[in-house]
């Protein structure tokens, strides 16, 4: 999609009074930070629930899925950063006002939730492996 493609329609969601969406990070933006993260190859990359995700080859010939956030930060759980287990995600979670949490399960570097957010929506959260920090959140119907 172009750029002009792009503002368009982030002018019509304008004018239509309907919220944009959370996301600032174009595909060209989440290529360029796989490729100056140095991955090889990228495919698959698509945006789901806040995220760009991606099947990615490294350097050292290993494939993996991998994520980018709207900041170009990588989530990737072979990067040698230490990752939080169950216990100290569900920590997380209660400090920032989740409770009944479910279905917790991580997938890489991320954690998906279900869990009550403070003003009593059911939620589905990803959060990062690496610190517990809320990357998206979306109403769980």
């Amino acid at each position: 999609m172009n750029h002009t493609t792009r503002f368009a329609q982030l002018a019509a969601i304008l004018c239509l009074g309907i919220a944009a969406p959370a996301f600032a990070t174009s595909e060209i933006d989440a290529r360029a930070a796989l490729s100056q993260h140095g991955y090889v190859t990228v495919d698959d990359l698509e945006y789901d629930d806040g995220l760009w995700e991606a099947e990615v080859r490294r350097v050292d010939g290993s494939r993996g899925e991998v994520a980018v956030d709207a900041r170009g930060r990588i989530y990737d759980a072979r990067d040698g950063r230490p990752l939080l287990d169950a216990a100290a995600i569900g920590a997380a979670l209660s400090s920032a006002g989740y409770r009944d949490v479910r279905e917790l399960e991580r997938d890489g570097a991320l954690w998906s939730v279900d869990a009550v957010a403070a003003d009593g929506r059911r939620v589905e959260l990803r959060l990062s492996g690496y610190d517990g920090s809320v990357l998206s959140v979306q109403n769980d119907d």
